[in-house]
């Protein structure tokens, strides 16, 4: 595969090695830079329509290649994409699998796209909640950050938003400290862009009963990340795309 034979090229075995040992997943990791990353997939989506990059992220993926999933999550970062039905089965497919916090805002960055197209996709990711995978729980709040950084958020928008703060609730008294600070970030970004509505939510939760999260995942937490518990939510090794703080579309590449 032509692609994976790119970004083989492109690695850093010293760069991979320390990469490796702070993930602990036992995936090979190759080490390409996040310039040369970003580069390499520009290439391919260039190169490629819809359909091509889907099955090009598919074949990345299925590789188990840190670097390539990635990559992989990175080919579907696009606001406007049509169609996007098989993008977005590619990211459902994708997120039983994920196990670190690089892996998982990459797949994240994507699906946040997808939901904003068509926000009655929130019903697919709500179970996410109940998860037994920490990583998922997590993500419910990643993906859904958008909601928290429009400037003017229409009504539908504002009706996205308190679906995902009633959501919140729940995950704020995790007892994963990853999932808690996911949920501290989208309040402090809702808290940037509707200082009110922020501090509404704050007030209601400290009234509200502890409720337990999942039986955790043994193999979820045998596998976990060492970062689990507290989680750089910018993923320095990944730079994070562009979320515009109205929410509104950002150009198609």
């Amino acid at each position: 595969m032509q692609e994976l034979d790119q970004l083989r090229a492109l690695g850093e075995p010293e760069r991979a090695a320390r990469l490796a040992a702070r993930h602990k997943t036992g995936r090979e990791t190759l080490g390409v830079t996040p310039a040369d990353l970003d580069a390499a997939v520009a290439g391919w989506r260039e190169a490629l329509d819809v359909d091509g990059r889907v099955a090009l992220a598919r074949a990345l993926w299925d590789s188990d290649i840190h670097d390539a999933r990635l990559a992989a999550a990175r080919l579907l970062v696009q606001a406007r994409m049509r169609p996007d039905a098989d993008a977005w089965q590619a990211i459902l497919d994708w997120t039983p699998q994920i196990d670190g916090a690089e892996i998982a805002d990459a797949v994240m960055a994507a699906a946040s796209r997808r939901l904003l197209a068509d926000p009655s996709r929130l019903d697919q990711i709500e179970p996410w909640a109940e998860s037994t995978n920490p990583w998922l729980r997590r993500s419910l709040m990643i993906a859904t950050l958008r909601w928290a950084k429009m400037n003017h958020p229409k009504p539908a928008d504002l009706e996205q938003r308190e679906r995902v703060l009633d959501w919140a609730h729940r995950l704020a008294a995790d007892r994963n400290g990853a999932v808690r600070q996911a949920v501290e970030t989208w309040l402090r970004d809702l808290g940037r862009h509707d200082a009110a509505r922020a501090a509404e939510w704050q007030a209601a939760q400290a009234t509200m009963p502890a409720q337990d999260a999942p039986e955790a995942d043994p193999q979820q937490e045998e596998g976990a990340d060492p970062d689990l518990s507290a989680p750089d939510l910018s993923a320095p090794d990944l730079p994070a795309p562009d979320l515009p703080d109205d929410g509104q579309p950002d150009q198609e590449r």
